[in-house]
């Protein structure tokens, strides 16, 4: 998300000893100032317009409401939220060192991540992870962009001090546990596939492992082309499997997910048989079971719901079973689907790079969890 920056000058300590300059924040400014005649309808989410001194004419408040929108889209859901509880928390610390968080100043951000880092940027707060205070980072940069502010993170007030904080306190990536096929069968056996919701859950895991989607590429299917506003794909079924359109992180692509080889394991069956016991015909694939499991309701789930989903099905089917419980509760979450996929599809690597959507192969190689360990044996090979 960020990038690393590291420079080196004997006088980087004293960088940013103390903020130059600031003034107090009387204001709450965890909320973006709106522009006059420009009502925000998301107090997280700046005006994508320069701040007018005056109300926009009429005729030019259609297009400020269609630039809000296109603002929205240019970011998932998920990073929007992240992004203003991260500008919120962030702008509650400058008020409380009596600093303003605008226009930005290199050496107040640098002391804002020294705190988090540290510990000490609020009462009672554990110190955040290195990619915690990243992406508070890029919250802030966004945030202060977006209020045509910008913040000069190549400054090293912040980059140097950046770099001391991933050499101090990274550790490795904590990657979830690989879903493989046979724990997979046993995590859809928990399931009552006599019910709407069970029949909706294994449609869930089935079509996540077998497309290699992410959370919120599951839920946010749609039976069929433009029917909803939030929707980020369709499906199409076709006699040899169903055709997936997504709009992902990469951008547009198709993901095909073929038959299985077995009725009790088919992607493409569980999807139909949701379909037809929840008398679906348009709009979000996979929604909520509601009245005690008889009713389907109109909403689309939450892509939380898909780790949830995920996480409870692999406890119940004793998956990693020579782990704790609380190791065990860890090790799941959506993308362990993926990565389930990635390390047990065993076909050429270009395929399952195009079916997760990866711009590289090596991010490719690195959801595939327990594939290929120790296959090359370079001791051996050495002579030794």
């Amino acid at each position: 998300m960020t990038q690393i920056i590291e420079q080196n000058d004997e006088n980087d300590a004293q960088a940013i000893s103390a903020p130059s300059g600031s003034t107090a924040a009387s204001d709450d400014l965890s909320a973006p100032p709106a522009s006059p005649g420009m009502p925000m309808r998301n107090a997280g989410l700046p005006s994508p317009l320069p701040e007018a001194r005056t109300a926009l004419p009429a005729h030019l408040e259609q297009l400020a409401d269609r630039a809000r929108d296109y603002v929205e889209a240019a970011s998932s859901a998920n990073t929007r939220r992240a992004y203003a509880t991260d500008w919120k928390h962030f702008s509650a610390w400058c008020r409380r060192q009596n600093v303003s968080p605008l226009p930005p100043d290199p050496q107040v951000v640098g002391l804002y991540i020294t705190a988090c880092a540290s510990g000490t940027a609020e009462r009672g707060m554990k110190a955040n992870t290195v990619s915690t205070i990243e992406r508070r980072l890029s919250a802030i940069s966004w945030n202060c962009s977006q209020r045509g502010t910008p913040l000069d993170r190549k400054d090293r007030a912040i980059a140097t001090v950046m770099a001391g904080i991933r050499n101090t306190h990274a550790s490795p990536p904590r990657q979830k546990e690989a879903i493989l096929p046979e724990e997979l069968i046993a995590m859809l056996e928990t399931l009552n596939r006599g019910t709407l919701r069970g029949l909706r859950d294994q449609a869930m895991l089935l079509i996540g492992f077998a497309g290699g989607l992410r959370r919120s590429e599951v839920v946010g299917l749609d039976l069929g082309r433009d029917q909803t506003e939030d929707g980020r794909g369709w499906i199409e079924i076709f006699d040899k499997g169903i055709l997936v359109t997504i709009r992902g992180k990469t951008g547009w692509r198709e993901v095909e997910i073929g038959r299985g080889s077995s009725d009790a394991t088919c992607p493409i069956i569980a999807v139909e048989t949701w379909i037809r016991f929840a008398k679906l015909a348009k709009g979000p694939l996979f929604r909520r079971v509601t009245g005690k499991g008889k009713d389907v309701g109109a909403d689309r789930l939450n892509d939380q719901e898909v780790a949830r989903l995920v996480k409870k099905t692999a406890l119940a089917a004793g998956v990693r079973g020579d782990l704790s419980e609380g190791e065990r509760a860890l090790k799941f979450s959506g993308h362990s689907l993926r990565a389930g996929l990635a390390s047990s599809a065993e076909v050429d690597e270009r395929y399952v790079q195009k079916q997760l959507g990866h711009a590289s192969a090596e991010m490719t190689r690195k959801y595939q969890r327990r594939r290929d360990r120790f296959r090359v044996n370079l001791t051996k090979a050495s002579g030794l």
